[in-house]
């Protein structure tokens, strides 16, 4: 039996992808604050006030791991849970004015890190690059749904 050629395999290629991003991300841009802690920042920047379940589906993390998210941001006092007046079982997420801080600091790094990690294309190609990245993301999104079978799909 002859050995797989990994080069061809997508998961194989997404897992060196997600090594270099993670070698990076705790060198250049925070050893403290993930990758998904600073998406769930973002995400509060752009839409604060968010309930925990629409955030998780703005950055792509599943409920537990939201909610472990959530959580240890809270611990380190980078965002508030305020009760939604409207609904008293849920509660809405807001950035601290230190939140406010980490994501502005966290924010000039990253754009600093993705130079380095998008070096090797040029313009067009990273262009090209996040176009397929994002409609292989986006197709893979629909994968989730465990009532629709695989088998038979195009």
């Amino acid at each position: 039996m002859a050995a797989v050629d990994l080069t061809t395999h997508p998961g194989h290629l997404a897992r060196r992808l997600q090594q270099a991003h993670y070698l990076l991300w705790n060198t250049m841009v925070s050893e403290e604050i993930t990758s998904p802690q600073f998406a769930v920042l973002n995400a509060l920047v752009a839409e604060p006030g968010l309930d925990q379940r629409t955030v998780g589906e703005r950055v792509g993390l599943d409920r537990s791991t939201i909610a472990e998210v959530i959580s240890r941001l809270g611990r380190r006092g980078l965002l508030d849970k305020v009760r939604d007046p409207q609904d008293g079982r849920r509660f809405l997420l807001r950035l601290t004015e230190e939140g406010v801080r980490t994501h502005r600091r966290l924010t000039v790094r990253t754009a600093r890190m993705n130079q380095v990690f998008l070096a090797p294309l040029s313009a067009d190609e990273q262009s090209l690059f996040f176009e397929l990245i994002r409609r292989v993301s986006d197709a893979a999104e629909g994968l989730r749904n465990p009532a629709e079978p695989l088998v038979g799909r195009p």
